[in-house]
């Protein structure tokens, strides 16, 4: 069913897309279907990313789910960049943390919950897991707003840098650790082994399409990011809203839905390295991207952030680790996550 609405919503998105930057049509109409557009893209990106993941194996398999993984929003944040709109981009790194963590965990933790009465997924996972997200969030995010009280713009600006590298080497060091060196070391005694899975396509289609829908995304992209100024005086928005909610979403939604529907099916283990591991890749890996990406413009992009940002975070990451860190959940905490992610958006549309 979804397949099919993404197919008809790139079907018609994109020429739509096309068309209408064209023809300028008006900006608010162009931001929906841009939207729009993006997400049935996205979806092609992440089916064409688990068939090459399927046919090359795990371990690489494991490499081009991390980097593709956050493909949509790193394309986005760089035109955003690009464009000099620093708050929108540092905006859409908080909205990805804040949606993955309490958003996508919590519909995951509450439709799973509604079918089974209790859910239960890898401990050790949950509890390395938030060790790196105190580290990425709470350590190297908080940090830098607490000594750049005291520095000019250049000393911020290379203290990011060093806390990007360093946030960048350990992820890759993480990656290692999971992927390599310990891999099926703290694997549950009551895990059975995965079953052979056919790919979705082949090797050579699943890369056509990848390469085709990426540079689609970036053409779309480009041209969304016109739109946010207009829409955002038009319909009374700011800029920090649409970056926590608008962008976060879009680009991520394909991946939300995926967390979803593994969780109606009982395999929380997916479920919650969707949402765990795909914050852990953005707080460790995009943003840091983003960050040295950012010295090729004219406006530098330090690490960070505004203190509702920073707090909204560090909130959200303690929360999900009193919650998954039992390895255990249920509707209820679901709800919890759900209730806490409403709590903000509505702090960050009235800001």
């Amino acid at each position: 069913m979804f397949s099919r609405i993404f197919f008809l919503l790139v079907v018609i998105g994109l020429p739509l897309s096309i068309i209408g930057s064209v023809f300028h049509w008006t900006p608010l109409l162009m931001f929906v279907i841009y939207c729009l557009t993006i997400i049935a893209l996205a979806s092609y990106m992440g089916r064409a990313t688990e068939s090459l993941a399927i046919v090359t194996g795990p371990r690489i398999g494991g490499l081009l789910n991390a980097t593709f993984g956050n493909a949509v929003e790193l394309i986005i944040s760089i035109f955003a960049l690009k464009a000099g709109l620093i708050e929108v981009v540092l905006a859409s790194l908080t909205g990805s943390v804040l949606g993955n963590l309490l958003l996508v965990a919590g519909l995951s933790f509450f439709i799973g919950g509604l079918k089974y009465k209790r859910q239960s997924f890898n401990v050790y996972d949950a509890r390395h897991n938030a060790g790196l997200l105190t580290f990425a969030v709470i350590v190297a995010f908080v940090i830098p707003e607490v000594f750049s009280q005291t520095m000019n713009d250049e000393r911020t600006l290379v203290l990011s840098v060093g806390i990007s590298i360093i946030l960048i080497s350990l992820y890759l060091a993480a990656l290692l650790f999971k992927l390599v060196t310990h891999r099926g070391v703290y694997q549950r005694k009551d895990e059975t082994i995965d079953e052979h899975e056919n790919p979705e396509w082949s090797g050579k289609l699943a890369t056509t399409i990848l390469f085709i829908s990426t540079l689609a995304v970036a053409y779309v992209s480009e041209n969304l990011v016109h739109t946010f100024e207009i829409v955002a005086e038009r319909l009374g928005w700011s800029e920090l809203f649409i970056g926590v909610i608008i962008v976060a979403i879009v680009g991520n939604a394909a991946e939300h839905a995926s967390a979803v529907i593994m969780a109606y099916k009982n395999k929380m283990d997916v479920a919650v390295e969707i949402a765990v591991g795909s914050t852990l890749q953005i707080a460790m890996f995009v943003a840091p991207i983003l960050v040295i990406i950012s010295l090729m413009f004219a406006e530098k992009m330090p690490l960070v952030f505004t203190l509702p940002e920073l707090i909204a975070m560090a909130t959200a990451v303690l929360l999900t680790i009193v919650i998954s860190n039992d390895g255990d959940t249920n509707w209820f905490e679901g709800a919890t996550l759900l209730a806490a992610y409403i709590i903000m958006g509505i702090g960050f549309y009235l800001l």
